[in-house]
């Protein structure tokens, strides 16, 4: 027969399996992940702006197309989980982050076919961000059109 746990034993093994972490820790890695990300931006941008000689407001399109491309094929090779784990917000709060869980929804309901697997799955995560963001930008769109008369 089991036996019941009391309220401190249940307390105490609550403890012992919640995983430990350091904010310092975590806000380090997020830091260095992050910027690392928009360094690689403003490099790829610098070679499409002064190397292929892309104009400069192009080049910034050209970085953050760049950008979603090796999220998604990072997503692909199964790399980019482990690296968000480490590297926190650093890698899920830019573009990458968005372009990650596009990807990530689309690859693993692949087996269910283009309609029912991928289309309807792709846009889970993503979907909510996208229809947010429309309707909030309508929203100060018309706040700045009333207020701009």
């Amino acid at each position: 027969m089991k036996k019941e746990l009391t309220n401190q034993e249940y307390a105490k093994r609550v403890k012992q399996l919640t995983p430990k972490f350091s904010s310092f820790s975590n806000c380090w890695h997020a830091f260095v992940s992050g910027g690392a990300i928009c360094v690689l931006g403003e490099i790829i941008r610098q070679i499409a702006y002064n190397k292929v000689g892309v104009n400069e407001e192009n080049s910034y399109i050209v970085a953050s197309i760049c950008l979603v491309f090796l999220s998604v094929i990072l997503t692909g090779f199964q790399v980019y989980e482990p690296l968000a784990k480490w590297c926190g917000a650093g890698t899920l709060v830019p573009i990458t982050g968005f372009a990650n869980s596009v990807a990530s929804p689309a690859i693993e309901y692949q087996k269910e076919g283009q309609v029912f697997g991928i289309g309807v799955k792709i846009f889970t995560i993503a979907g909510p961000v996208i229809l947010y963001g429309v309707f909030s930008s309508w929203v100060v769109g018309v706040i700045y059109w009333l207020f701009s008369r």
